[in-house]
């Protein structure tokens, strides 16, 4: 059998033991520590006081018997004594052994260390360099030319079981480049107004990030957590489920807000291509030039009525006329006639020409018989 003698005399805990209500217990818990302390202390000097002494006895008993080799009678008398000393010694020593072992156990001696390890940490691994948006938008292309189908096809799952054997069956699509294709779709179908089927993929876009993030916070590749994320879902905590909803709507209304932008950003592109197409020879809109007029001469404009043009011009004063004509010519919408180069030229006699008679006017008009001529008009829309 066994011999369980040993752990007869244990030197318990002081915290197990039961004190008298009217003993401080602390004090006599700190006092028997103190006291087990001591007694250690006082056996470990006598074993190193010991130990020292053997040591010393034995060189000079070595010393002593070279000497006596030697022929020196006085080194074989003091060995016979250094001997009788070493045999009191090894009577100490086992009185010291015996002093050790009836001490009783505590929790100093009864556990001793089975083994030890040393681990040195590799150095940490350099950070990833940032990336550059070109190289950031290269590698999103890429993983679009190479899995946009299947992103799309994850986006239009409405069953959380669904979503999860889709990416347990396709893993790569875990990762922050799908999350950012489902986005910029998401933005598309915005644009086009396909409400119905952008519900759907707002609502896997934010399940997709919402499992990135998990796997974030455990320090694990994300791909690990889809049973667990999925069944949270499945059955979620309210808090959970009443942040993923404010989540998703809050991203709805970033995608409607970035679909707006884009679709204002679309229309001032095309009205600005517009404008530069209405461009006139000098530079001018004929759109902005044409709303800057009087309201005297938008009438011959609108009208294409030559001789009230220039009846108009001739009464008004001639800085006012040089100016506005000057602009209609810049913008294209009035090729000038000789009389409107002298008016814009400075020339006086040019005022005066810009009155000729209307039958004159009308007469060179139709003998021209031109649509948009030397002296005629440009429809200022066009």
């Amino acid at each position: 059998g066994i011999n369980y003698s040993k752990w007869d005399h244990i030197e318990v805990s002081d915290d197990e033991d039961d004190t008298h209500p009217n003993i401080d217990t602390p004090s006599l818990f700190r006092w028997r520590h103190e006291a087990r302390v001591k007694r250690m202390e006082e056996l470990a000097k006598e074993k190193s006081d010991f130990e020292a002494e053997w040591k010393q006895v034995t060189n000079q008993i070595d010393e002593a018997q070279r000497q006596a080799d030697a022929g020196d009678s006085a080194a074989a008398s003091r060995l016979a004594q250094l001997k009788d000393r070493l045999s009191k010694l090894e009577a100490h020593r086992q009185e010291l052994a015996k002093k050790e072992k009836s001490q009783p156990l505590n929790i100093d001696t009864i556990c001793k260390e089975g083994k030890t390890r040393t681990i040195i940490n590799k150095a940490a691994a350099q950070p990833p360099k940032p990336r550059t948006d070109e190289e950031t938008w290269k590698n999103l292309e890429e993983f679009k030319q190479k899995y946009d189908k299947e992103i799309k096809k994850f986006g239009m799952f409405s069953k959380f079981d669904d979503a999860q054997q889709f990416l347990e069956e396709h893993p790569h699509l875990v990762c922050e480049a799908a999350c950012d294709r489902l986005v910029l779709w998401c933005v598309d179908l915005a644009v086009e107004e396909k409400a119905s089927l952008l519900e759907y993929v707002t609502k896997q876009c934010i399940c997709l990030q919402f499992l990135l993030k998990l796997g974030a916070e455990l320090g694990t590749d994300p791909r690990n957590c889809l049973r667990q994320f999925y069944a949270r879902l499945r059955d979620p905590q309210p808090e959970y489920m009443r942040a993923f909803e404010e989540e998703l709507a809050a991203f709805r209304q970033r995608v409607q807000d970035r679909a707006k932008a884009r679709l204002e950003d679309a229309m001032r592109e095309y009205e600005e291509e517009q404008r530069q197409a209405r461009l006139g020879p000098g530079g001018l809109d004929p759109v902005e030039v044409f709303d800057s007029l009087p309201d005297s001469l938008k009438a011959c404009f609108e009208s294409k009525d030559i001789a009230l043009l220039q009846k108009t011009l001739a009464e008004m004063p001639i800085d006012e006329a040089r100016y506005h004509m000057k602009r209609c010519v810049d913008s294209g919408m009035w090729v000038p006639d000789a009389s409107s180069k002298k008016l814009l030229e400075g020339d006086e006699a040019g005022a005066e020409a810009a009155g000729e008679s209307e039958e004159e006017a009308e007469g060179e008009a139709a003998s021209e018989g031109r649509d948009k001529s030397e002296g005629d008009y440009a429809d200022p829309t066009a």
